[in-house]
């Protein structure tokens, strides 16, 4: 402590101290990390809302050295180009859904979830597969080998309820009726829905509506009621239907860079996972909220009528599908290999599931169809 007893030894001290800042602030600085991120959804969109949330609970948590620019669809590339532009370095990273992929690898509308679960996998069972049945590592699997992609992926960001059937210019009443209609879906529930003998074409969210309204198209499917009304079906058409077998809770994903994620410190990499992870329950947790009110705003204030899918044709969605399964394994290996390890898996936890729920139609009947 000699040292403080001298101008020098104080001026010396005073230096080094100075250094040490600098240099700390200079660490800090090189570490501070900015990432272009895109969605692939309209800037109205809750799934939109998803990604901005989560960047700001990342540059919170990591003291701001990792700070994410979330932008719309359409802001650098088309909704349906991010996974390409990620790869390419274009953007930082995307937030977007697995099913968009099927036209680069059929495999991909297995991790959306695909229709009937799959297998009668709920929500909580696929998320389960995902995370600790193996279906994280075979995406990636998928983009990084199959597909050659330089991006790395984490899913995130799931809905609380199977997706409602759609909306329609005007009712039908049977799979006959149906299959005279044009219908605007994705994923592996287009394929399905070809099966079936119905005539479908894939757009983009911002596309969406101008078709209906037009006429383009007469019918659309797009998510569940609070998802809906901000897309504003309600404008263009009264008749929605519910429910599906074609799309299980929506998982979103979050592709990433691999280059850039690799570069990112281990620390960071951590809280990136764990926002994403907690995305999941937040959105689920604000969606069960948000859909009921919703459903009641359609119905009271803007006269929809809220009408039930015919069974003949939800009994021919899973036989359709059980087509598509057949028919893409025998040419896919990889396909092949994913619906092998979610029939597996749920093969074990859907029985499980089945024998240990109660039956809450009862509890329903009891308290609200007095």
């Amino acid at each position: 402590m000699s040292w403080i007893k001298g101008v020098r030894a104080k001026a010396g001290g005073a230096m080094l101290v100075a250094a040490a800042v600098a240099a700390t602030s200079s660490v800090t600085l090189a570490q501070t990390t900015e990432w272009k991120v895109q969605s692939t959804w309209p800037q109205a969109n809750l799934l939109h809302e998803s990604p901005i949330r989560m960047a700001k609970a990342i540059e919170e948590m990591s003291g701001g050295r990792l700070k994410m620019n979330v932008m719309p669809a359409g802001t650098l590339v088309g909704p349906f180009e991010v996974l390409d532009a990620t790869h390419k370095g274009v953007m930082d990273a995307a937030h977007s859904w697995p099913g968009y992929w099927t036209g680069k690898n059929m495999a991909a509308g297995l991790f959306g979830p695909p229709p009937g679960g799959p297998f009668g996998l709920g929500r909580d069972e696929f998320i389960s597969w995902l995370h600790n049945g193996g279906g994280m590592e075979l995406y990636n699997e998928l983009l990084q080998k199959e597909l050659k992609l330089n991006v790395v992926a984490y899913f995130t960001t799931t809905l609380c309820y199977w997706e409602a059937f759609g909306w329609f210019r005007k009712p039908f009443e049977n799979l006959a009726d149906l299959r005279r209609l044009k219908f605007r879906t994705s994923g592996l529930g287009l394929i399905m829905l070809q099966n079936m003998g119905v005539s479908t074409v894939q757009l983009p969210g911002g596309e969406v509506i101008p078709a209906l309204e037009r006429g383009t198209i007469d019918g659309a499917e797009w998510a569940i009621p609070s998802h809906d009304i901000l897309m504003g079906f309600q404008n263009v058409t009264k008749y929605y239907y519910m429910p599906d077998m074609r799309q299980p809770p929506g998982i979103q994903e979050f592709l990433i860079n691999k280059s850039k994620w690799d570069a990112l410190p281990k620390d960071l990499q951590l809280i990136v996972r764990q926002a994403l992870l907690a995305e999941i329950m937040i959105m689920n947790n604000a969606s069960i909220d948000l859909e009921s009110k919703a459903a009641k705003e359609l119905v009271e204030k803007h006269g929809v009528k809220i009408m039930r899918t015919p069974d003949d044709i939800l009994k021919a969605q899973l036989a359709a599908m059980d087509k598509l399964y057949d028919e893409e394994s025998k040419k896919n290996p990889f396909f092949a290999k994913v619906l092998a390890s979610q029939r597996e898996f749920a093969s074990r936890v859907v029985p499980h599931a089945s024998r240990i729920r109660p039956p809450l139609d009862v509890a329903v009947e009891h308290y609200w169809k007095k």
